[in-house]
C-alpha cells in the first residue's frame, strides 16, 4: 500500500477511522472525506500521531447534498492524478422520513446515491491507476430490504429500518452492476458486511433505536474488528482479481436473492443516473 492513494468516506469515526489508521500504517496516502471539519481534523491528528504518516488530507462533504458530492470529487480530481482505492464507508440512518435539498429521502440519498454519484464522478481517476479497487460497505441488513421501483424511496410505508435495509441492498446491487461494467478494466468493485459494530452510528436515529444499540453494545464487535474486511479488500493480494463479490469476515459470502438479481441491479443503476443527473 506504500504511496497508494486511498479515498475513504466517513473516515473520522468508527470503521472509517480504523480503516484509515490501518492503511496509513501500511504507508498509504489517505484522503479522508468527512462532513464535520473539527472532528476530521482531530481524527487526522490522532492518526498521524499513532502512525507517523503525515500523508493524510481532508476533503469536506455532506453526502446528503449532491452539489457537495460534486465539489468533493472535483477537488480530489484537481489535487491528484489518480485514485488507487476508493472506500465508500459513510452511513446514515434517519429516525423519520425527511427529504434532502435534492428532494430525495435522506437515508437513500446518503447511503446509496452518496456511493453511486461519488464513485461515478471519480471513475476516470480510478481507471487511471495501474490497478484499482472500489470497496463499498454494505450490511447483512440488506436481507430486510427490497427493490420496489414504484416505492424506491419509501414515500409509502416508511420505516427507518426498512429504509436502511433497502439502502444496504442497493449498495450490493450497485456493486454488482459496477463490477459488470468494469469487467474489461483493471478496476475491481466489491462490497462487504462489517459486522454489527459498537459505534456512534445510531446517533442520528430515534430514541428507540439508540436504546436498542445501547442495550446491545456489549454484544457488538469493536470498530477495529469491523474494519478488518475493509482493510483486507483494500490491501490483500488474495483478492487482486476478485470482482463483484460480497464479503463477510474476509470471506466471500452469498447475499440475498434480490441482491444477486442482475436485472434489478441494471434498473437501479438507470434510476440512480436520472436522480443525480448523470
Amino acid at each position: 500500500m506504500n504511496n497508494k492513494l486511498c479515498v475513504i468516506t466517513g473516515a473520522n469515526s468508527g470503521i472509517g477511522f480504523e480503516t484509515t489508521k490501518a492503511l496509513a500504517k501500511k504507508g498509504a496516502y489517505i484522503v479522508m472525506v468527512c462532513r464535520n471539519e473539527d472532528k476530521a481534523e482531530e481524527a487526522r491528528q490522532q492518526i498521524v500521531d499513532e502512525t507517523s504518516n503525515p500523508g493524510i488530507d481532508i476533503v469536506l462533504c455532506d453526502f446528503a447534498i449532491q452539489s457537495e458530492i460534486r465539489d468533493a470529487a472535483e477537488k480530489i480530481k484537481a489535487d491528484y492524478d489518480k485514485v488507487d482505492v476508493l472506500i465508500n464507508n459513510h452511513g446514515f440512518l434517519a429516525s423519520d422520513r425527511e427529504e434532502t435539498v435534492d428532494g430525495l429521502e435522506k437515508t437513500f440519498a446518503v447511503n446509496h446515491i452518496g456511493y453511486f454519484l461519488f464513485t461515478n464522478l471519480l471513475l476516470d481517476h480510478i481507471k487511471a491507476s495501474d490497478y484499482a479497487r472500489i470497496i463499498s460497505v454494505a450490511s447483512e441488513a440488506h436481507r430486510r430490504g427490497e427493490f420496489d421501483p414504484e416505492n424506491l424511496q419509501l414515500s409509502e410505508a416508511y420505516k427507518p429500518i426498512k429504509a436502511y435495509g433497502n439502502s444496504k441492498l442497493f449498495n450490493i446491487l450497485f456493486t454488482k452492476e459496477l463490477a459488470h461494467r468494469l469487467v474489461d478494466t483493471h478496476v475491481t468493485a466489491n462490497c462487504l458486511h462489517p459486522g454489527v459494530i459498537a459505534s456512534n452510528f445510531a446517533n442520528s436515529a430515534s430514541w428507540i433505536m439508540k436504546t436498542l444499540f445501547t442495550i446491545g453494545k456489549p454484544f457488538m464487535a469493536s470498530s477495529r474488528k469491523g474494519a478488518q474486511t475493509s482493510i483486507y479488500l483494500a490491501a490483500s493480494a488474495d483478492v487482486e482479481n476478485v470482482n463483484g463479490a460480497y464479503f463477510k469476515n474476509k470471506k466471500a459470502a452469498t447475499p440475498s436473492k434480490t441482491a444477486r438479481d442482475a436485472d434489478a441491479a441494471r434498473e437501479l443503476w438507470k434510476m440512480s443516473e436520472k436522480l443525480c443527473g448523470l
